[in-house]
């Protein structure tokens, strides 16, 4: 992951559902462009927060065992309203299904309790050792940075 567009994990079940935040910004460097005097978080960027949302709560139904989680599949994808700077997205995902190689979720995001983005996603689990063994190492830290970032933006209980 590049970059995190989740800010926080407000509640999470393992195996059953995710309730996760994202506050937009000003300072986002990508609302500069789009649209110019009118900005608005792309929808790419509100499926992404969906998609990341989904991969947190796979990683924690699955204790961390899998490097990548990937987006495999969208469907169903609605956009509804604009989110703006100063604005917080708050995501709900339902883990559908899932086993060892990927997992279905369905996901929405609303704003002041409206909806603004929903979609079927499939994202798909795996290890870079599965393709390459020399891969290893790079499962490894890839799976410490996850755990250390899930520390820092995860529900206090």
């Amino acid at each position: 992951m590049k970059f995190c567009l989740v800010d926080r994990i407000t509640s999470l079940v393992p195996s059953q559902s995710i309730t996760t935040i994202k506050h937009v910004s000003l300072a986002e460097e990508y609302l500069q462009d789009h649209f110019p005097g009118f900005s608005v978080l792309p929808g790419v960027m509100m499926v992404e927060c969906l998609v990341q949302s989904c991969a947190w709560l796979s990683r924690v139904t699955d204790d961390f065992r899998y490097s990548a989680i990937l987006l495999k599949q969208a469907k169903a994808v609605k956009f509804n309203s604009f989110l703006k700077p100063g604005q917080t997205l708050e995501v709900t995902a339902i883990m559908k299904s899932a086993n060892d190689d990927s997992a279905e979720f369905q996901a929405s995001g609303t704003v002041d309790g409206k909806s603004a983005v929903s979609a079927k996603l499939t994202l798909s689990k795996q290890n870079l050792a599965a393709h390459n063994v020399r891969m290893t190492d790079n499962d490894a830290r890839m799976v410490t940075a996850m755990k250390e970032l899930y520390e820092q933006i995860k529900v206090v209980q």
